[in-house]
């Protein structure tokens, strides 16, 4: 595989990852704002939305983690 290429899919990766995770610190920061405001029940529903964006990270992470492996042999 072309590290170069790697490289540059692993940055835009990188760059995902992050994005989805500010998103994430958002959801949480609202779920947050619900629970101080008494609440709860509609904080815990608000950040029920986090899963699947913690999901995706971890997968995209694999994918970065393998590519690297893989421009290195």
């Amino acid at each position: 595989m072309d590290r170069a290429i790697a490289e540059k899919t692993i940055t835009i990766i990188l760059t995902e990852i992050h994005r989805r995770l500010d998103e994430a610190a958002r959801i949480a920061k609202a779920a947050e704002a619900c629970a101080l405001a008494g609440s709860i029940a509609e904080g815990v529903t608000v950040s029920m939305d986090i899963e699947q964006i913690i999901y995706e990270t971890g997968r995209l992470q694999d994918v970065a983690s393998l590519l690297n492996r893989l421009s290195r042999e």
